[in-house]
């Protein structure tokens, strides 16, 4: 009998997708935030990488990308057996990409308070959140009990 290969994901913005136990699951943030669920026993997870239209307002463009999101995790979960509440959380990105410009309220916190909110509504436990900032952010995952592990890439 052969071990079954792990596979390797690479998500490029607006894309949703699921993994299981030892499958990788990667993605490059700069404003935009990624959200990871998993089942509390790690078997599997799923990995968004919302975008955003840039207008500066709270609640508009990144709201509809961010609920198309949520459904898309919610509808992976689901195929599984799995309730997105019973679910723990990951929280990444929405780093200000302007920050030599004088700015209130930036892209990345309008993403930042967006994905909060909808894990808050969602009932969903977050266990760690490394958000703002001015660098990138690479993502990688391992489905499993490590963490997600992320590294700042200077701008």
């Amino acid at each position: 009998m052969g071990c079954c290969l792990h596979k390797s994901i690479t998500l490029h913005p607006g894309d949703v997708a699921l993994g299981e136990r030892g499958d990788t699951l990667s993605t490059l943030l700069g404003s935009c935030v990624s959200i990871i669920l998993t089942d509390p026993r790690r078997t599997v997870g799923v990995m968004s990488h919302v975008v955003h239209a840039s207008s500066g307002r709270v609640g508009t463009d990144t709201t509809a990308f961010g609920e198309a999101a949520m459904r898309a995790m919610k509808q992976l979960l689901l195929g599984r057996g799995i309730q997105a509440r019973l679910c723990e959380a990951y929280v990444f990105g929405g780093g200000n990409m302007f920050s030599h410009m004088q700015i209130d309220l930036t892209v990345g916190d309008n993403n930042i308070a967006w994905a909060m909110r909808a894990l808050q509504i969602e009932r969903i436990k977050v266990l760690s959140v490394d958000v703002g900032g001015s660098a990138y952010r690479r993502l990688q995952w391992t489905v499993g009990s490590e963490a997600p592990r992320v590294v700042a890439v200077p701008m």
